[in-house]
């Protein structure tokens, strides 16, 4: 199947993960709303992206449904830090030198929407 977790590949989604939160830990707007512990932000975000890019549903097997708005609501989630997510996203995306840059541009529409339905204040 053509999805896009399979056009990107499991490596490269890890090496965007690790591109996108040492830009999110060490973002002052946006940082302090990522205080657990970060191997397992990193590896349930891994786990989310996978199923949400067309790959295996590992992240449901594991924790049940996404239901991302609801685990979003305890943090106060601005317009402005949505754009600073989105921001850290796109700088993390533009890391991934094995893709090209339709693929790149695919990949980054994929968070738009979804980042404005997790601003709650």
């Amino acid at each position: 199947m053509d999805t896009l977790y399979n056009r990107i590949g499991s490596d490269n989604l890890k090496q965007l993960i690790d591109a996108f939160y040492e830009l999110v830990f060490a973002n002052e707007k946006i940082g302090p709303l990522f205080l657990n512990d970060k191997e397992e932000i990193k590896e349930k975000q891994f786990l989310f992206l996978t199923q949400f890019l067309g790959g295996p549903g590992v992240y449901s097997e594991r924790f049940g449904h996404p239901k991302m708005r609801a685990r979003h609501l305890p943090h106060k989630i601005t317009l402005d830090a949505k754009e600073e997510w989105l921001r850290c996203m796109r700088m993390a995306i533009d890391t991934l030198d094995q893709l090209d840059d339709t693929l790149k541009v695919e990949l980054y529409l994929c968070f738009p929407q979804v980042a404005q339905h997790m601003v709650n204040s």
